[in-house]
């Protein structure tokens, strides 16, 4: 019997936990499932996934500035001459493969701002590498959305068309691509693969109450609100303040919770404007970290998507200040549709009434949760199964 090869692919290791959340889910079915596969990845931090996951990784991009912003002539054409030789790239690791799996994320969407050229050409150069060497791609548990720029829109779409397989994290998102033109009609909806994470179970509320996790962001809108970046920024992080600051005055202790290494400014901002022994700073390296500080909480206020779903899988009341609409299909999902409050338009007065009544529905909540995680449960098994009959139908014998 000769090992299955498989890669996964995506900005993997790069500081962001949903990710790295989405690859720890996916190595977890292929450990239990398919502990024959022979497993590396082509990602955006390798050093950070072989030493976390302990699997073998490649640099996604040949150029090491790949995400700087070009300013001078050599960095511009070492940029241009990376698109060239990333080609070659992905197209030899491809090569090596006998199934290539991009896990989770939010692959197939703009919500936040993005270059065509950078990782919407490098999941075609993928796609197209897969279906020219006749490896299977599959897109597992994305997240795709409407997107307003063309040359993005149509390096998602080809992405999508190219790939063998192809599954969301959302009926939006299934939505989305055939709204752009993709043919969805064998793809399945199931929910994000960080759902099949271990959880620990939430700690009963305590009298009086207790702590407030309150999940950041660097938040600056999405790709068409680059004109108005700053502004949006600066009102987020405005009522965030006043809203930790009136839980302070309330009596509550507040942990502040990351979800990516570019959020520790809006820590600092909120510590320093605040300045109180109540607020503290959580140290988190894993989804695992952020669901073991909110299991300890009595509830959570969070913005990134999968800070929400750490939440939602403990089991612990949430309030979502939302950027994009993945995240309030997700709350409504969970039977939390209410409380949800836009994170363009942060208003501290209504943030704080929302959460209130948060608190007050609490037991019924998480009574809510316990049933909807149950049913994901179930969803994603089905989901795995399908995945080995479509990516795994059998082991190929060795010649």
């Amino acid at each position: 019997m000769t090992p299955v090869r498989v890669g996964v692919f995506g900005l993997l290791g790069s500081g962001n936990l949903g990710n790295d959340g989405s690859l720890e889910a996916v190595l977890g079915y292929l450990r239990a499932e398919h502990p024959e596969a022979v497993v590396d990845a082509l990602c955006g931090g390798p050093e950070a996934v072989a030493a976390t996951f302990g699997i073998p990784a490649t640099r996604l991009h040949w150029y090491r500035g790949e995400y700087r912003t070009a300013s001078r002539a050599g960095a511009v054409a070492g940029k241009g001459l990376g698109k060239l030789v990333d080609a070659f790239r992905t197209a030899a690791w491809v090569r090596r493969h006998d199934v290539v799996i991009v896990p989770g994320m939010g692959v197939l969407e703009a919500t936040l701002p993005l270059r065509p050229w950078g990782f919407p050409y490098a999941l075609f150069l993928l796609c197209a590498s897969g279906r020219l060497l006749r490896t299977p791609v599959a897109l597992v548990g994305v997240g795709a959305a409407p997107i307003a720029d063309r040359p993005t829109r149509a390096l998602v779409r080809w992405s999508a068309r190219l790939a063998a397989y192809r599954s969301y994290r959302d009926a939006q998102s299934r939505d989305a691509m055939r709204a752009m033109g993709v043919d969805t009609a064998r793809d399945e909806v199931h929910p994000d693969l960080a759902f099949s994470l271990p959880a620990p179970s939430a700690s009963a509320p305590s009298d009086p109450p207790g702590v407030v996790c309150v999940g950041v962001m660097a938040f600056h809108g999405g790709n068409d609100d680059r004109a108005r970046a700053e502004e949006i920024h600066r009102r987020y992080l405005d009522g965030t303040i006043r809203f930790v600051r009136a839980l302070v005055e309330d009596g509550r202790p507040v942990r502040l919770l990351t979800g990516d290494e570019v959020d520790r400014p809006v820590v600092a901002a909120i510590l320093d404007a605040v300045d109180s022994p109540l607020v503290t700073a959580a140290e988190t390296s894993s989804l695992a970290d952020l669901m073991k500080e909110m299991a300890a909480a009595d509830s959570v206020v969070a913005i990134r998507y999968h800070n929400l779903i750490c939440a939602l899988k403990t089991g612990t009341p949430v309030l979502a200040v939302t950027y994009a609409a993945k995240s309030d299909a997700l709350m409504a999902g969970m039977g939390l549709g209410p409380y949800c409050h836009p994170a363009r338009e942060v208003d501290a007065d209504r943030l704080l009434e929302q959460f209130r009544d948060l608190e007050k529905r609490s037991t019924e909540l998480r009574q809510t949760l316990a049933e909807r995680n149950r049913a994901a449960a179930r969803q994603l098994a089905h989901h795995f199964t399908t995945l080995t009959t479509s990516l795994f139908p059998a082991y190929r014998k060795a010649s």
